[in-house]
């Protein structure tokens, strides 16, 4: 069984990530006594370690107000600071001296990713690598031959097993919740496959927009940002075979098999847009063509879903914050309500943020005479909130040695291999309003079945979707 870290090192530990993140995220652990251990930070900014302790203390003023004194106290007398440059050896001379006696520290780089190689190889030199773990943050390079070579990068001073790719999206508990009803409950299993889905529709939609990170999105876009990562991993979850086990294997060997069944994007199937005004933000070059919204068709080379499409849409400046998948069943082999029946199709409805729901949309009689239907919407869960962090359980399960929710190197790659053909690709990038759904465009991507894109409302009980003769919203009944 894996031992526990026993020294917790933040490269850049005075940045964004670490402020808003990572140190709210490190009060819960210890708040919950799951980590007492020396917490070093180490960054170039030329503080004294009384600045780093109180820029600790602002960011729990600001993201945790209602902190315990007895907790933070606690976080605070583990803090250790180190100030150099990540390039010059006595930074690393320093940090051995600070780690002391521990011999198993996690090394967690939250830094921009052209610093990895810098800093992975002089923790390797100095020997602060010797027994350690990793903790790298995405992007997982910018093409699948970056990652390659960040891979290898890594390999010549960790082994895979204490790499730890941290994908915060895979600690949601929404997102866990997804995964767990389907393997939980007997009743989804006989119609989970092409002969009884229609489509899937995964909807990732941000009211905000680059949110003053204008430069960082000039790198990366939307089809770096979210839909490699985020989004082809909610696509795993809903795609996958059972894993024999929720074990640190089990299941990634299960992610792995879908990503490489998926065809690699063909620029055909993907549209691309930019909401108006975005290249006046700052940092953003004014002729940019950088995508801040993306929709795709996948394909699924396997025996239970060939021939279903899964079409994935991320984008900013949406109407709403929120992340659903519609999962639409086959109509029944014969209509025998003739016009009277409803042109919706069954569907499951998973909300997996901000707020939680699972719902089945159903077909019902309506009071009268006439065998005329309606459609309702049947709630099966809904829960508010999460009770967890997903920096908190990442980063607890990284100290522990648990990488289940963490990527591997062969996962990383081949969900590059999916996206890669569309990187370099010279598609159109089309302008959409700020506050829609995107350029109409991508409507164009959805061949099958009655129905259009599916939009997500302001809350779990509020959608609307385009279907047969009209767009009318489908609500869910009160509670």
């Amino acid at each position: 069984m894996p031992q526990s870290s026993d020294a917790v090192v933040l490269f850049g530990a005075t940045g964004d990530l670490c402020y808003r993140k990572i140190y709210p995220a490190l009060y819960h652990l210890v708040e919950r006594r799951r980590l007492d251990v020396p917490i070093i930070g180490v960054a170039r900014a030329g503080w004294t370690a009384e600045q780093f302790v109180g820029r600790v203390r602002e960011s729990l003023d600001k993201f945790v107000p209602q902190a315990g004194e007895e907790a933070v106290r606690r976080l605070l007398a583990l803090i250790r600071y180190v100030d150099g440059d990540y390039r010059q050896e006595a930074t690393f001379q320093s940090l051995r001296k600070c780690l002391g006696s521990a011999s198993r520290p996690l090394h967690y780089l939250a830094i921009p990713p052209s610093m990895f190689p810098v800093v992975v190889t002089m923790l390797g030199s100095s020997g602060c690598a010797a027994g350690a773990r990793v903790v790298v943050e995405k992007p997982f390079g910018r093409d699948l031959a970056s990652a390659l070579a960040l891979n290898q990068t890594l390999h010549e001073v960790f082994d895979e097993a204490a790499i730890f790719r941290i994908d915060h999206y895979l600690g949601k508990e929404p997102v866990q919740n997804l995964l767990y009803f389907r393997f939980a409950n007997s009743f989804l299993e006989p119609v989970w496959n092409r002969n009884y889905v229609a489509s899937v529709q995964i909807t990732m939609a941000e009211q905000i927009g680059v949110a003053g990170r204008g430069r960082f999105y000039e790198e990366a876009g939307a089809i770096r940002d979210v839909i490699q990562n985020h989004l082809l991993q909610i696509v795993a979850f809903l795609a996958m075979e059972p894993p024999v086990r929720f074990a640190r294997d089990a299941l990634r060997d299960e992610k792995v098999k879908v990503f490489r069944a998926i065809r690699p994007l063909d620029p055909g199937r993907i549209v691309r847009g930019q909401f108006e005004g975005y290249r006046r933000e700052p940092g953003v070059a004014p002729d940019s063509r950088v995508e801040t919204f993306a929709a795709a068709r996948l394909q699924i080379d396997s025996w239970r879903w060939s021939g279903v499409p899964f079409y994935i849409r991320a984008g900013k400046r949406m109407p709403v914050t929120a992340t659903e998948v519609v999962v639409d069943l086959r109509a029944p082999p014969a209509n025998v309500f003739g016009t009277l029946a409803p042109e919706r199709p069954n569907y499951l409805r998973f909300r997996v943020g901000p707020d939680v729901a699972i719902a089945l949309g159903a077909h019902a009689k309506q009071p009268g005479s006439a065998m005329q239907g309606r459609e309702v919407e049947l709630f099966v869960s809904q829960q508010q909130g999460e009770e967890m962090d997903a920096y908190e359980r990442l980063i607890g399960d990284a100290t522990i040695g648990d990488a289940v929710l963490f990527a591997r190197e062969d996962e990383v790659q081949a969900a590059w291999a999916v996206v890669d053909p569309v990187l370099r690709a010279q598609t159109p990038v089309y302008e959409y309003p700020q506050g829609s759904w995107g350029p109409p465009q991508a409507e164009a991507l959805i061949v099958e079945g009655p129905c259009g894109w599916h939009n997500p409302g302001a809350s779990a009980h509020s959608w609307t979707r385009a279907c047969g003769r009209g767009e009318a919203p489908n609500r869910a009944p009160s509670p």
